[in-house]
């Protein structure tokens, strides 16, 4: 998000300064098996086997003697299924510091949400609530994602935000995208995030390509199907004339297919941008011309992968705010136009279930 991430509310364990790059080691303790079965990882980071089967043979085991631990048996039992909500998307991103909560809220504080998402991992590591989430045990994790996929919530995290500039600063885009493809894996969660805001590179036109290979990078890591990949760009990036090399309507068009939808950031853009139903909807001022949401759908990114971003008080950006039942009519507006993507706000804790209970009153009630 463009509100930069207050590192200051946490202390930093020691755990963080392992470079980020190690957080996916599990070669140690590797088990190969040959035949259909590819490899199985035992380690003490990981609870539950890993199988990996080839075509559709079936392997029959024999049951282990008494009194053995039955790792047989362990490889066939699996992992359990990342989850994925259906539009429309109901997010929330969670920066800020929250007194008692370290990682995930409790999920009966975020009711009327399908998406919550952690941040931010950074170059560097994991900082704020992505560091928190890092620093719960496995059986702690394990629990908080299933009380939230139960409540059909996905849990995500989100990565770069504005304290990052990947492309600036000259990280590698593919192995920038296998060290966060990995960390997601690693602790579990449902999907990533990408909160590019590396605004000098889209200036100087080096942004869409970094984007590019990036985005198809992580993909690889995390298929579709299994892992949830988003992007959050904000508005302006989508005007058409702009951009030297084509902003995001350049990054859509060719790995559009490899996102599962936009949180579009329509804040943060000037004291009178986005803030009526028609500047949010129809269209935008000349400053960021062809930007308001059914614009960028008329310029050839997918209407239903839309969501409406917006903070959830006047101290979470600097502008672009919407009182919530305001935000409650161009939603329905929206709706009634044949939009269903959804609303994305920042942040937790200001926005909570009275937020969203709001916002989707007079379309998708609670």
């Amino acid at each position: 998000m463009l509100v930069r991430s207050s590192r200051n509310n946490f202390v930093r364990s020691s755990s963080a300064e392992t470079p980020l790059g190690l957080f996916a080691n599990h070669s140690t303790g590797s088990v190969l098996i040959s035949g259909s079965v590819d490899m199985v990882f035992i380690t003490p980071l990981i609870s539950t086997a890993v199988l990996c089967l080839v075509g559709t043979a079936v392997v029959a085991l024999p049951a282990p003697p008494a009194g053995e631990v039955d790792i047989k048996a362990a490889v066939h039992s699996p992992p359990r299924k990342r989850y994925s909500p259906s539009a429309p998307y109901w997010v929330e991103y969670f920066d800020a510091y929250a007194s008692g909560v370290t990682g995930a809220p409790p999920v009966s504080d975020v009711s009327g949400y399908n998406v919550f998402i952690l941040a931010f991992l950074l170059i560097e590591g994991a900082w704020d609530n992505a560091e928190g989430w890092t620093q719960l045990t496995a059986d702690e994790r394990s629990s908080t994602k299933a009380d939230y996929n139960d409540a059909g919530i996905a849990l995500m995290v989100s990565c770069f935000g504005s304290s990052d500039t990947p492309t600036t600063s000259g990280a590698d885009p593919t192995g920038t995208a296998n060290t966060m493809a990995a960390w997601v894996t690693e602790y579990g969660l449902d999907g990533i995030d990408v909160d590019y805001e590396d605004f000098d590179a889209f200036d100087a036109g080096t942004a869409e390509a970094w984007l590019v290979t990036f985005t198809t990078q992580l993909r690889s890591q995390l298929p579709a199907g299994d892992y949830i990949i988003t992007h959050a760009p904000v508005a302006p990036w989508f005007s058409p004339s702009i951009w030297t090399n084509g902003g995001y309507l350049q990054v859509d068009s060719q790995v559009g297919n490899l996102i599962d939808w936009y949180n579009v950031q329509f804040y943060n853009q000037g004291s009178s941008e986005y803030t009526t139903c028609s500047g949010l909807l129809d269209s935008s001022s000349s400053t960021y011309p062809e930007s308001a949401l059914f614009q960028i759908s008329a310029n050839g990114v997918t209407l239903d992968k839309l969501v409406i971003g917006k903070p959830a008080t006047t101290g979470d950006a600097s502008t672009g705010y919407m009182d919530p039942s305001t935000l409650a009519t161009c939603v329905e507006d929206a709706q009634n136009d044949g939009w269903d993507a959804g609303v994305m706000v920042w942040q937790y804790p200001d926005a909570g279930t009275s937020w969203i209970t709001t916002v989707r009153s007079d379309s998708w009630p609670v």
